[in-house]
């Protein structure tokens, strides 16, 4: 056998070989494919079998839910329907009771016009004999009716007129005798029935310390502190030689309560320095604002006025530290509306209007704008502009006569404002006047551009005007010294000489964080 033949078998069998490989392989992989075929089947099944149980426990589930929703509205409808019933029946039975009324009303009707079919009868036949009897008395008399109505009326009228006359002079002469006595009798029981205090309003406080250290403390290095109190306050701090006292002077009793309280809170805390002297009386003057209103609400509630317009209120409360001619205000006013209540309950009149009137009747004097507007005009314009009633605002107009009265209480506050400010020792107009003087100094310095706070201390003999450095020069400062002290020279009227002091002073704020 050649090397050619045994190649050739070699490769035949190697054929053959391949073939059966091929063969079993393809058998094998035939095999494999129908399990997986017949695993995907089966595992479809189950599937399909899950499926189908959670498709039917859904179903079961939706038609449960539907089944209790159309329960639900079963019972519903059912509750309506029962509703419905019973309104039926109540408006059945309302419509029998009307018909029963109506044939009720139909009989009465009937009634009546019967017994106005027999009235009409009468009527006529009354008519008939009254005309019979007038055409005899016109016969016997010779005047006809007409003519004797006239004649009567004229002799009742005649005989009326001469009674009131009479009457009339009867009760004018009797009231001019008892007007006087009357009104005399009103005046006193009012004046006796109120009681008051009478206060005068002083212009220093004095406040009390434990020692004479505290006075080096509160003057501070070089009189930095007391120089700070003054300028935040605008108060004279007199520290002399009087034991355990310092003096705290100024026209203004708000600004002299804000400097003894800040000056009580420093010396407690024995922080003095000017950082802390200006943060205290910042917090003070909040404090004051706050107790003002607690003042004037205090004070309706006194005086049971209801339905006060917050800034009223404020207003009110302000009359504290406010006088008048010396009289303290905000007394003057409680005594003129208890006053006033006492007089309009013996006429008869309004209680409650009379009160807050007489309250609010000088309230034109607290605010600071509009000084040239007369307190009664501004006063009645407050009370327009926070909706008083309009008798409370002619009472308010008219205490001074700047308006004509309109209403009975008008006259009553008047009266009653002259009793108050007429008591022994209520008044002192020399302490308006200065008041007034002082007033008059702060604001002509105020009136200069870049001036930011103005005080007159010392009674009026210095006046202290503090300036912004931002707005003002060193120069412009002194220019304004000058000039303010050539216009007080010229303008207004003083004792003694008044000494002008114009404070500049830059401050350089940072912050460490």
């Amino acid at each position: 056998m050649d090397i050619l033949t045994i190649i050739i078998i070699g490769i035949s069998g190697l054929g053959l070989g391949l073939l059966i490989s091929v063969t079993i392989m393809r058998k094998s992989l035939l095999s494999k494919s129908q399990r997986v075929l017949k695993d995907a089947i089966a595992e479809a099944e189950v599937m399909k079998k899950e499926k189908m149980l959670q498709a039917k426990e859904k179903f079961i589930q939706l038609k449960a839910e539907h089944e209790e929703y159309v329960a639900e509205k079963n019972q519903t409808l059912l509750a309506q329907e029962n509703r419905l019933k019973q309104k039926e029946a109540s408006i059945n039975q309302k419509f029998e009771e009307i018909q029963k009324k109506q044939k009720e009303v139909d009989i009465v009707k009937e009634n009546l016009n019967n017994q106005l079919e027999i009235v009409t009868k009468k009527q006529a036949e009354l008519d008939k004999s009254y005309k019979s009897q007038i055409e005899k008395l016109e016969a016997i008399s010779g005047m006809s009716s007409q003519e004797a109505k006239v004649q009567l009326v004229e002799a009742l009228k005649n005989e009326a007129q001469q009674d009131a006359q009479a009457y009339i002079k009867e009760v004018m002469d009797e009231a001019k005798i008892t007007s006087n006595m009357e009104a005399k009798k009103l005046v006193l029981q009012s004046v006796q029935r109120t009681a008051t205090e009478v206060a005068i309003e002083n212009s220093i406080s004095v406040f009390p310390i434990e020692n004479d250290e505290i006075k080096g403390r509160v003057i501070g290095r070089e009189g930095r502190n007391i120089r700070a109190l003054e300028a935040a306050t605008g108060v004279e701090i007199i520290v002399d030689d009087t034991p355990e006292a310092i003096i705290l002077s100024g026209f203004d009793p708000v600004r002299r309560e804000i400097a003894r309280l800040s000056l009580h809170k420093l010396v407690t805390d024995g922080r003095i320095h000017p950082a802390r002297i200006e943060e205290v009386v910042a917090k003070t003057q909040k404090q004051i604002e706050q107790e003002i209103i607690e003042i004037g609400k205090r004070t309706a509630i006194d005086l049971g006025i209801h339905n006060l317009h917050h800034e009223l209120i404020r207003l009110v409360g302000r009359m504290k530290y406010r006088s008048s001619y010396g009289q303290n205000l905000l007394q003057h006013s409680r005594e003129v509306a208890n006053l006033a209540a006492t007089m309009a309950a013996e006429l008869g009149l309004n209680t409650k209007l009379a009160k807050r009137a007489g309250l609010l009747h000088d309230i034109g004097k607290v605010p600071d704008n509009e000084p040239d507007l007369p307190h009664a005009l501004l006063g009645m314009k407050l009370a327009e502009k926070y909706k008083e009633r309009p008798e409370v605002i002619n009472a308010i107009g008219a205490h001074h006569d700047e308006v004509e009265m309109t209403s009975l209480i008008s006259p009553i506050i008047q009266v009653c404002d002259a009793i108050s400010g007429s008591r022994p020792g209520a008044r002192r107009e020399v302490v308006e006047s200065y008041i007034k003087r002082l007033n008059d100094l702060e604001e002509l310095a105020l009136s200069y551009p870049g001036v930011v706070k103005t005080y007159a201390i010392q009674a009026g003999r210095e006046l202290r005007v503090i300036v912004g450095s931002d707005k003002v020069s060193d120069k412009e400062a002194e220019q304004i010294a000058y000039d303010l002290s050539k216009k007080i020279q010229t303008e207004m009227t003083y004792p003694g000489q008044i000494k002008i002091t114009v404070i500049r002073e830059i401050r350089a704020v940072s912050f460490a964080k």
